[in-house]
């Protein structure tokens, strides 16, 4: 590091309740130079919380290769900088990685303040294996696409963590009961930190008709976890399991032949709908 350089500083922010604010992340916003901001508009309220007067700038996902140059101009002057999102730990699932890469291969200092993080609080509150996790972030707006990662992670035995859109939750939840099946059991975090925050763990087929019955609960920012496969579950299945679900795969659906097949075998319908798509 070159010490007439400045230092940028990785602010997380409050999710919801701007009573998460650190101390620590008060004092720096009030320190630096600069503070680059997702969306300035919904970042001075915040500020104005804690009478931060500090100048922003926008950086986003449009501009983060036109900005990124002009801040580490602005950090070689031996100025300070801050980067925000709009709520919780920048970078994750928000811009910025690009700012941060290149300002570390310049030798300039980065300094990360933690706080808030929506996937984290969510697996904190969730019940599931956090032991090992993945973060997915959002999944792709197609249809098609989205299809296709999710049959990727079908297998996976880690505990999934995703971000969703309100108006895409439930569509989201449809193609996992079709991938997963539906009695994959699976957590939706809502509105975490805020009034109206709901944490509701259950099979996907009883999460969807919740969802769907319920219009408040369709509204808001989700984190939503998935249990890992159990691989060991597999093993449970005989010959003759096998032999069954073989049969019925030939004349019905995936779904219908998992459903039908559990019931002649009284083995879990989810056990033989990860075996009828393996």
């Amino acid at each position: 590091m070159i010490q007439d350089y400045g230092t940028l500083y990785i602010v997380a922010t409050p999710i919801g309740n701007l009573d998460d604010m650190s101390k620590r992340a008060i004092k720096t916003l009030l320190q630096v130079d600069l503070i680059a901001a997702e969306d300035t508009r919904h970042s001075k309220r915040l500020l104005q919380r804690y009478a931060i007067s500090t100048p922003m700038m926008t950086v986003h996902d449009y501009n983060e290769s036109a900005q990124v140059k002009k801040l580490l101009s602005f950090l070689q002057k031996g100025k300070s900088v801050a980067l925000i999102s709009d709520a919780g730990t920048p970078l994750i699932s928000d811009p910025g990685y690009r700012l941060v890469r290149m300002v570390r291969q310049k030798g300039i200092n980065v300094v990360p303040i933690p706080g808030s993080c929506a996937a984290i609080a969510a697996l904190c509150a969730s019940g599931l294996a956090s032991n090992s996790f993945i973060f997915e972030g959002f999944l792709s707006v197609k249809q098609h696409a989205r299809l296709e990662r999710l049959k990727s992670l079908k297998d996976e035995t880690r505990t999934l963590i995703f971000y969703e859109a309100p108006h895409r939750i439930i569509a989201m939840l449809k193609d996992m009961s079709d991938v997963f099946g539906e009695d994959r059991y699976v957590v939706v975090a809502r509105e975490l930190t805020k009034l109206f925050e709901t944490i509701r763990g259950d099979c996907l087929s009883d999460l969807v008709k919740w969802i769907e019955s319920n219009t408040e609960q369709q509204c808001g920012e989700f984190v939503v976890l998935v249990e890992g496969v159990q691989k060991a579950s597999l093993s449970e299945l005989t010959e003759e399991d096998h032999r069954i679900l073989k049969i019925l795969l030939q004349e019905l659906s995936v779904k219908q032949a998992a459903h039908l097949a559990a019931k002649i075998t009284g083995k879990k319908k989810n056990l033989l709908y990860q075996q009828a798509i393996m």
